[in-house]
């Protein structure tokens, strides 16, 4: 990203319009005195730059009296979707997106912000897939082939921050054996994504605004700066908004990272995308297991449409996984986790009942065996819950050999411990 000046800085465009502005700004904010010939600098760029906005905004007034189509402004032909037509435009992207009106929002604005320099700020809530968004604006922009560099912010002690991020000299600090890049020259040529940046501590902030305003870096230890062209791709899962209000970050810095700002959906606002997910993940997983595609009964896949996905994609990733690698070639409800279950509402027995569900993949004989599978194990759970796990006990009142029953509890995998302790729990 080369550095911007008063003086190189030509407006063709609403973005190149805002850096302008920031930058005067910024002048003015920062500047400890300003000589006469400074201050008739500044009022002859304000003049130009009133003039530009003045002929964007007439731009913008002959498109609406032109009355063009939603579909040609955004380059989509007439008949088609919008999904379909940003597939056909080459727009790459890792995964899958449906149809969901805000989700083809935001890609459309990654793709015309893409072949930009410009910082763009991207939040959401956990597992939305910020990083795989910033990762979209790379692929999609002239720095595709370049370096993708992926920061946690919050996962940087303070005391190392700077080091991390911007390298350090030989006999820096304690422990400093030799020269060592940062994670901005590492990104040199590429785009550097900061995660959380919402976590960077006020001192880190600093640091990062003057990076963004020089286009420079400095090592620990070193008298020297470097020139850096890195694109900067920020991302959170906090208001920063709101904590700008609350002066726990910058609002310089804010507004500097910001300059395009896009606001991932989460999938509960987005349900057409799940059963594509469902069918992805499933697919990624089996390759990755070496196992086959993951089927499931018609009463799991109700369920997992119906669930609200509180982790978002990252939720239905490991979901799928989990299913795919404790099933046995055939997904049911008992395989779900007990905290989905749970939010699921389905108490133990109706999970069960979920599970028995008549399904075409099952011969009638592999049914008849799930049901009988079941009903053992409820009825043992039950019994033992009731008598607190005394397996002799239970033996003696339903007329079977101990050893026999011992066999069955380990096949439904039943410990007559978990119920003595739950019998005691529940006596306290």
């Amino acid at each position: 990203m080369r550095a911007l000046t008063l003086e190189n800085l030509s407006t063709v465009s609403y973005g190149d319009a805002l850096e302008r502005l920031e930058l005067v700004r910024n002048k003015l904010r920062w500047a400890a005195r300003l000589e006469r010939s400074e201050i008739e600098d500044l009022l002859d760029h304000c003049n130009e730059l009133k003039d530009d906005i003045m002929l964007l905004s007439r731009k913008t007034r002959d498109r609406v009296v032109e009355a063009v189509p939603v579909e040609q402004e955004t380059g989509t032909e007439p008949g088609k979707s919008r999904r379909q037509s940003l597939l056909e435009r080459n727009f790459q992207f890792e995964g899958v997106f449906g149809d969901s009106p805000k989700l083809l929002e935001t890609l459309e604005v990654a793709e015309k912000v893409a072949p930009t320099d410009l910082p763009v700020l991207i939040d959401g809530e956990s597992g939305t897939g910020k990083e795989l968004m910033a990762k979209v604006i790379h692929a999609n922009g002239k720095r595709g082939h370049k370096a993708f560099v992926s920061v946690n912010c919050g996962a940087i002690p303070e005391n190392l921050l700077e080091s991390e991020l911007f390298g350090h000299k030989k006999g820096a600090f304690t422990g400093a054996i030799q020269d060592r890049k940062g994670k901005f020259e590492s990104a040199d040529g590429g785009t550097i994504f900061l995660d959380e940046i919402g976590e960077l501590p006020l001192i880190g902030q600093v640091k990062l605004l003057r990076v963004l305003q020089s286009q420079e870096i400095q090592r620990v230890g070193a008298d020297e700066t470097i020139e850096i062209d890195a694109r900067i791709v920020a991302a959170t899962n906090r208001d920063l908004f709101q904590m700008v209000q609350d002066g726990t970050f910058r609002e310089d810095l804010y507004y500097r990272l910001s300059i395009i700002h896009i606001s991932l959906p989460s999938l509960r606002e987005r349900p057409d995308e799940i059963p594509l997910l469902l069918q992805y993940y499933s697919d990624e997983a089996a390759e990755s297991l070496g196992s086959k595609p993951l089927k499931m009964t018609p009463s799991l896949e109700r369920l997992l449409l119906q669930y609200r996905y509180p982790g978002n994609i990252r939720e239905l990733r490991n979901l799928v996984y989990r299913l795919s690698c404790l099933s046995d070639g055939l997904a049911d409800v008992k395989n779900l986790p007990a905290m989905v279950r749970k939010q699921l509402g389905l108490t133990e027995d109706e999970a069960a009942l979920e599970s028995i569900e008549i399904c075409a993949d099952l011969s009638l004989s592999d049914l008849k065996k799930r049901a009988i599978d079941q009903a053992e194990k409820q009825y043992l759970t039950r019994a033992l819950r009731e008598n607190g796990g005394n397996v002799a006990e239970l033996a003696r009142s339903i007329d079977m050999n101990r050893s026999y029953l011992q066999t069955m509890m380990k096949k439904h995998g039943l410990s007559a411990k978990d119920f003595r302790n739950h019998s005691k729990a529940q006596a306290e």
